[in-house]
């Protein structure tokens, strides 16, 4: 019987410490009576020029043999048709040494797509992402940046172009860009800077 009492007393002791933290709470809370309404379509954040819809990053040896350097590659705009890629190289003390921007579209071809004439708006919107997850692929590294029997194309500075050829431990990096060229850069140490050494 004692056992009994024991037990209902507990129970109501709980009982009241329970009702006692749920009134203490109650007064206490700020949106008291309130109930939930999401909020309204008009005023929920928008996408901009500015939102980033997608990010793919990497690290390779560019500047250096010694660290790695981050490659970044950001997909900006209100819609992925619309976006802007962002190509970006970070090296390992955090100076930007190359940022370039080009239409999300140049990351298209024809080979991305089944049928390139009746690709849908989701069919370039997918192969867009694809060909973002594959930008910074291992194939796409070569060492030396160019060979030393390699002709100077017309378009490249003589001067850029020794620097390069005279490093055997450059390393290039091929990517389509601006007008959907395929172009490789190196980074040049005596310039301190990337370069574009073919297009």
């Amino acid at each position: 019987m004692k056992k009994l009492l024991l037990s209902a007393a507990v129970a109501t002791l709980l009982f009241q410490v329970s009702c006692i933290t749920t009134e203490r709470e109650t007064a206490t809370a700020k949106n008291d009576g309130k109930v939930f309404m999401p909020m309204p379509p008009n005023q929920r954040a928008r996408l901009t020029e500015r939102s980033i819809l997608n990010t793919v990053r990497s690290s390779h040896n560019f500047t250096s043999n010694k660290q790695k350097d981050n490659f970044v590659l950001l997909l900006q705009g209100p819609k992925i048709l619309n976006a802007q890629a962002r190509f970006i190289i970070i090296d390992a003390t955090g100076d930007t040494i190359r940022n370039e921007v080009m239409p999300a579209t140049a990351l298209l071809s024809d080979r991305d797509l089944e049928n390139p004439s009746a690709a849908t708006v989701r069919d370039k919107e997918i192969a867009i992402l694809k060909a973002m997850n594959a930008f910074f692929s291992s194939d796409r590294f070569t060492q030396p940046a160019i060979s030393r029997t390699a002709d100077q194309p017309e378009d490249v500075e003589p001067q850029v172009w020794a620097a390069i050829q005279g490093d055997s431990k450059a390393v290039g990096f091929d990517y389509i860009g601006t007008g959907g060229r395929e172009r490789r850069i190196a980074y040049a140490k005596e310039l301190q800077r990337a370069v574009v050494i073919a297009q």
